[in-house]
């Protein structure tokens, strides 16, 4: 059975047959992180939903320790392949059968720019993503508004997803609760909030307000759930 730990912020570890992975690892400078890089010493993935640095976070540092591969957008692979690091490029769409499952990358509405010392590099485009494993499909949606294209993953039958809730920069807890209309997903992660002032909202409320259209699982980092 697939194990999802929340590690702060919009930072997951997913574990399942074959897969030990990261979801944007922004720890190091995480105010609300559960783990430091150093406490990662087995993985073989990581997923970046987009380039901002609090999702990009210690990717590099990670990687080259575990000698993960990162999947992400063509954009941020090649970024991240020019440091070392390596990288397993899609794209919006694309679906590809990794040893442990099936990954698909879904459409975000955000920015993805990518700071490279005093410079801002373009980062392609954002995306989420469904991930099976041990049959099951959970759905990280990265930092998005609410989108029409989420209809789309009622089809999946999506086991979990995990959805921000913060506003300002991605969805609040009402267009959140229309995500979990569209996608019927049988249980819902709230992520993305509490980190910073401009991003405070309450997960209680959130759950109030999806009733009984999905469990809702809230998280402290560090805590854990079974898909």
């Amino acid at each position: 059975m697939a194990k999802v730990t929340y590690l702060g912020h919009a930072a997951f570890y997913i574990e399942g047959k074959g897969l030990k992975a990261l979801v944007d690892p922004f720890l190091s400078g995480n105010p609300n992180s559960a783990w430091k890089p150093s406490d990662i010493k087995e993985l073989n993935f990581i997923f970046i939903t987009h380039g901002h640095d609090d999702h990009l976070g210690d990717t590099v540092q990670i990687a080259k320790e575990t000698l993960a591969t990162v999947v992400t957008n063509a954009e941020i692979s090649g970024f991240l392949s020019s440091k070392g690091v390596k990288c397993h490029a899609m794209h919006i769409g694309g679906r590809y059968a990794f040893p442990f499952g099936r990954v698909k990358l879904t459409p975000a509405w955000h920015g993805s720019g990518i700071t490279d010392g005093d410079k801002m590099l373009y980062g392609g485009t954002p995306c989420g993503f469904v991930i099976e494993v041990d049959g099951k499909k959970i759905y990280h949606a990265g930092d998005t508004g609410l989108t029409v294209e989420m209809k789309l993953l009622e089809a999946e039958n999506i086991d979990l997803a995990i959805l921000p809730i913060g506003g300002n920069y991605v969805m609040d807890i009402d267009d959140a609760v229309r995500a979990v209309e569209f996608i019927k997903p049988k249980k819902v992660i709230p992520m993305h909030y509490g980190t910073f002032p401009v991003i405070e909202a309450d997960p209680e409320e959130f759950k109030s307000k999806v009733g009984s259209l999905a469990e809702v699982v809230i998280l402290d980092p560090g805590q854990s759930c079974e898909v």
